[in-house]
């Protein structure tokens, strides 16, 4: 009986977060176009922090319940799954993808920035409050130069009502409470199973964190808009590093396991510099994206074999 609750729990979960996906990309875009926001930046910005909310929700929640370790293992692990899993799966279906400007300019510099960053922080096994500073600060001044370094189009500029904004807060809403509602049941479903709560926070966790950016991402491709899929993977992993790890640090230090730095850091590292690499001439090909999740089979079998 819980095996089945739990996996009907999961597939109303799922069909909840795609709907309010439709909601919540609809609302996003058609906002960000009336204020003569560029795509790319609505992915980055609106699209990328409504649907990493999940995971900011599951780092302050494991904080809270004295679980720190887990909080690691969520944003390495979702990191992972938001370059190899989401990118390369996008890519996939919809054959290539073209970027609308050169994000070298800022964007990757700043993600392979936070990426190190985060290597350097984690290298004494906790995260203390004067680093959860330099984090917190390190997005603002990510979201500052974002915006006011993209030109905006003032031709094309949609009129929105009141009831956009209402479907954007509903949309992230439910993407939130879908999302909290399919961690729950993949985490039951794996505790069953006899998992380490360690590697169920870089597996199941982790990808039950991005599967707003797997529903988002791959609705945006569908209609046309790859570049907010692009945008929306750097936005939720610069979001992850700066502030799923800086606020939950503000409520007292976080743990980080060793087993992180041992593996899964550095290859949190090397995907992070891979997606620089293939994107640095504005297209990301479908083998490109096919040997992205090859990577992501790698993780995988890797926490498989520790478990």
């Amino acid at each position: 009986m819980p095996i089945l609750v739990n996996v009907l729990i999961f597939v109303v979960s799922l069909a909840v977060l795609l709907k309010a996906a439709d909601w919540f990309i609809d609302s996003a875009e058609r906002i960000g176009l009336s204020l003569g926001i560029s795509p790319f930046i609505i992915g980055v910005t609106i699209v990328a922090f409504g649907t990493s909310l999940p995971e900011l929700a599951t780092a302050v929640v494991s904080v809270l319940e004295n679980e720190s370790a887990i909080v690691a293992g969520t944003v390495i692990g979702s990191n992972v799954t938001n370059i190899a899993l989401v990118l390369g799966l996008t890519t996939v279906i919809v054959g290539s993808i073209d970027l609308e400007y050169n994000i070298w300019h800022i964007d990757m510099p700043y993600l392979w920035g936070s990426a190190f960053m985060m290597w350097f922080i984690f290298q004494d096994y906790r995260v203390d409050l004067f680093e959860c500073i330099i984090c917190l600060i390190g997005i603002a001044v990510f979201l500052a130069y974002s915006i006011q370094s993209t030109p905006r189009d003032n031709n094309v500029r949609p009129s929105v009502s009141w009831k956009q904004y209402v479907m954007l807060v509903i949309g992230g809403v439910l993407v939130a409470v879908g999302s909290e509602y399919v961690i729950h049941s993949i985490v039951e479903l794996s505790a069953i199973a006899g998992i380490d709560s360690e590697l169920i926070s870089l597996s199941a966790v982790a990808l039950g964190t991005s599967l707003p950016e797997v529903i988002v991402s791959l609705n945006a491709a569908r209609r046309g808009k790859a570049s907010i899929a692009v945008g929306n993977v750097l936005g939720s992993n610069v979001f992850n590093t700066y502030v799923v790890i800086g606020i939950p640090a503000l409520i007292g230090d976080l743990e980080i396991p060793p087993t992180i730095n041992e593996f899964f850091l550095p290859l949190m590292l090397v995907m992070t510099i891979l997606f620089g690499i293939i994107s640095n001439n504005k297209k990301i090909t479908r083998w490109e994206g096919a040997l992205l999740l090859m990577f992501y089979l790698v993780f995988l079998s890797k926490i498989f074999a520790q478990a």
